[in-house]
């Protein structure tokens, strides 16, 4: 799609006031833009697309969530409704969306103090209506699909031989992930579950005036507390207090997902682009860490 594409859409769906729309190169998993009126930034715009973590209506769910929260927790950035009332349209495939545009900076690295207060309140916070609840994000056939997507040679980019070496030669391991994953999926269902953020890193943090903000809400969802703070406990918070457990699962889902998206990815046409890279690297780390 063009940024003309996207502004006729913001025009057709929000306001006829914004008269231009720029594609940002930033990000990772989503396509965003930032739409101006008369040169000023106004929104950014995301692009979502659909797949394991989502659907329409859950992406819609997952939204009007974030939005019922702005209320009492005045950290979170949701987007703004449409003119029809929704918080998403349907566009190319996927699901466009718009929060305000923040003048802020991101974090160098995660504040523990800070974000720790911050999921402390969200977590606090009664879990508004239609908010989507966590499930399971990769199939206990996983292993076997992966094997399977591996029998074949993967010789349509520059890094899927690479990478399906060293998908194949892990097999076993992803096997032993998947199994520990989906017992303690089983488990999570009798532990208590609140309000969660899902990323609250620091890429996902704005800083204002002193004042930290948390965007990117289409990862909310109702589940254990441990599904944010293994966030934090990667990023040297001790883990006294919390379920050790729980956090095991939280950090095999992120493991087996970027493993099932990087796998596709790979088996997939590519070129070797900036994004390639990064990937790559993403599958080697989680197959080996």
């Amino acid at each position: 799609m063009s940024d003309g594409d996207v502004l006729a859409a913001i025009r057709d769906h929000w306001t006829p006031e914004v008269d231009e729309a720029e594609h940002l190169p930033v990000g990772f998993g989503a396509h965003h833009w930032v739409a101006s009126v008369r040169g000023r930034p106004t929104y950014f715009v995301t692009l979502d697309s659909f797949g394991a973590h989502h659907d329409a209506a859950s992406l819609e769910a997952a939204y009007a969530a974030a939005s019922r929260l702005m209320f009492p927790l005045d950290f979170v950035v949701a987007p703004v409704p449409s003119t029809g009332g929704t918080l998403t349209t349907p566009f190319a495939g996927g699901a466009l969306s718009l929060t305000p545009w923040i003048n802020g900076e991101t974090p160098p690295s995660l504040d523990l103090v800070t974000t720790s207060a911050l999921l402390t309140r969200l977590h606090a916070a009664p879990p508004p209506p239609g908010l989507p609840r966590w499930r399971t994000i990769t199939a206990p056939s996983l292993p076997d699909d992966l094997a399977e997507l591996g029998s074949a040679r993967w010789d349509s980019g520059p890094y899927g031989e690479r990478a399906r070496g060293a998908l194949r030669g892990r097999l076993d391991a992803v096997a032993e992930w998947s199994t520990a994953y989906h017992a303690l999926a089983e488990l999570a269902q009798r532990k208590p579950w609140v309000v969660t953020h899902g990323e609250p890193h620091q890429r996902n943090q704005v800083v204002v005036l002193g004042s930290t903000l948390l965007v990117d809400w289409e990862s909310v969802r109702l589940a254990p507390a441990e599904r944010d703070w293994r966030t934090l406990v990667d990023g040297g918070l001790p883990p006294a207090g919390l379920d050790a457990a729980m956090l095991d699962l939280f950090d095999l889902e992120w493991r087996l997902d970027e493993i099932s998206q990087y796998a596709a990815w790979f088996a997939a046409p590519h070129s070797g682009t900036a994004s390639d890279r990064v990937a790559i690297g993403g599958l080697l780390h989680e197959l080996t860490r």
